[in-house]
């Protein structure tokens, strides 16, 4: 007879349940014979559907067997990662689409040299697969999301530590590192889930504004072309747009080399400020409906664990908001500049990716409401208009001049105002000025030699007064 593979023979032809069996694998197969394995799903808020337990039997498996690094099981944020991006259809760059993106982002590049001061970056162009696209990301996601990721996992491994039932904790015997690992396989799983459908809106290695991989250009054909669907415009037209918004990323990022660290550093300033809201967890623990095991990862995709910002937040929030929005409206700005003669379309494409990114798609919402940070320019037109304003009066070279150090970026203030953004900055540059002639100054000994030249005539004064005074207090004569 032929076993069953998601409800498994014994050897003699009694269906063994997949719950039990791996609970018999954890324990050596002792203390089992007067267990009843549809109560510890019970207990535990899983299903009692044999089915739907030999599903998550393997995911199970992986958070026992895979070593975790910390609080977070980011061996299975990698594995789901890869898992949601290939879950419709992830095939292989053909040859033909690897030459469509080489010559579209070669052709990006000569078009935006006379419309930068900034110089090509040499990079070769890369056409990726979604999972191409999580390989070459997921690091900097953990980077970015692992401060709050490991305040999560802790959390939810402690909560779920503490509501469990006294009886479940003495048959977990010597699995108490499952127990331990568990708020951070949920959360990794969660995480992963977030990446890989992200994967699937993506259509660039910069196409939310951070450079996700370092020193690459590349394009997603899969989701090239998914993006142009509906917009009844040539794809060769799309494919050149996205190639130009790229190349203009990668020109910034390669050329203006302190900026991935300051776009990064701000994110990881902003994420460790968040506080997670424990109560909420263990309220959800001790509540959680054994009929809907998917509660916590409801409650992790709504983002209920978040508490309100502080004012230390909304401060880091606002810088981090105006970083995003001055790379992308500069790369909004070049984009329009170099496509608005050569492609036809590139007015319409221009408003369809200012709006896309302005409102941000399903995948991008989830992952904001799972680690509480969004990475959508809200300004992107605001900066858009000053990065326009600059041209008009510095020209190309001056305005990019701009990136040469973080300190000459501009801030809200300047969003708000764009063309008050000269007037203000020839104040702060003459402020600047004066502090600096006055250290001069100080450190060359001229206000020594002020000093000196003060006391004397103030010495030759109190002489000349004592020649004057009869010893009575009165002048003499």
């Amino acid at each position: 007879m032929t076993s069953n593979p998601l409800n498994p023979s014994n050897g003699d032809d009694t269906p063994k349940d997949p719950l039990t069996e791996m609970l018999q694998n954890l324990m050596g197969g002792k203390g089992m014979e007067n267990f009843d394995p549809s109560e510890l799903a019970k207990a535990a808020g899983l299903p009692d559907d044999p089915n739907l337990l030999a599903q998550m039997f393997s995911q199970v498996q992986a958070m026992m067997s895979a070593p975790s690094e910390g609080p977070v099981n980011w061996t299975l944020a990698h594995d789901n990662a890869r898992r949601v991006a290939a879950g419709s259809s992830d095939p292989s760059v053909s040859a033909q689409q690897s030459r469509e993106v080489d010559e579209a982002l070669r052709l990006a590049e000569l078009w935006l040299d006379p419309v930068t001061d900034l110089p090509a970056t040499g990079l070769i162009g890369k056409a990726w697969s979604r999972a191409e696209w999580v390989e070459a990301t997921l690091g900097t996601w953990k980077r970015l999301t692992e401060p709050v990721a490991n305040s999560i996992a802790n959390a939810l491994s402690s909560a779920m530590t503490e509501q469990m039932p006294e009886e479940m904790k003495s048959m977990m015997g010597g699995a108490s590192s499952m127990l331990q690992n568990m708020g951070g396989a949920i959360f990794g799983m969660q995480l992963g889930q977030a990446i890989g459908a992200l994967s699937k809106d993506v259509v660039s290695s910069t196409d939310i504004g951070v450079p996700l991989a370092d020193l690459e250009m590349a394009l997603l054909p899969a989701n090239v072309a998914a993006f142009g669907e509906g917009l009844s415009l040539p794809e060769n037209d799309i494919r050149l747009f996205l190639a130009v918004r790229e190349a203009a990323h990668a020109r910034l990022f390669v050329q203006v080399p302190w900026l991935r660290g300051h776009l990064l550093g701000a994110i990881e300033a902003y994420a460790r400020g968040i506080h997670i809201d424990t109560s909420r967890i263990e309220e959800l623990a001790r509540d959680l409906d054994p009929s809907n095991p998917e509660g916590i990862q409801e409650a992790l995709s709504q983002g209920v664990f978040m508490p309100q910002r502080t004012p230390a937040q909304e401060q880091a929030l606002e810088k981090l908001e105006t970083a995003l929005a001055l790379v992308e409206g500069w790369v909004d700005e070049l984009t329009a500049a170099a496509t608005e003669k050569v492609l036809p379309s590139a007015g319409a494409l221009r408003e369809t990716v200012r709006r896309r990114r302005a409102t941000g798609g399903p995948a991008e919402h989830a992952f904001a409401s799972l680690v509480g940070l969004e990475l959508r320019p809200r300004r992107l037109r605001d900066a858009a208009t000053l990065w326009a304003t600059l041209k008009d009066e510095r020209g190309i070279e001056g305005r990019d001049a701009i990136w040469h150090h973080p300190d000459l970026l501009p801030t809200a203030e300047d969003l708000d105002d764009p063309k008050g953004f000269s007037s203000r900055r020839k104040l702060a540059e003459a402020s600047d000025s004066e502090v600096d002639d006055a250290l001069q100054k100080l450190l060359s000994g001229g206000f020594d030699d002020a000093s000196a030249e003060d006391g004397g005539a103030a010495d030759t004064k109190d002489a000349g007064d004592k020649d004057d005074d009869d010893g009575t207090g009165q002048p003499k004569g």
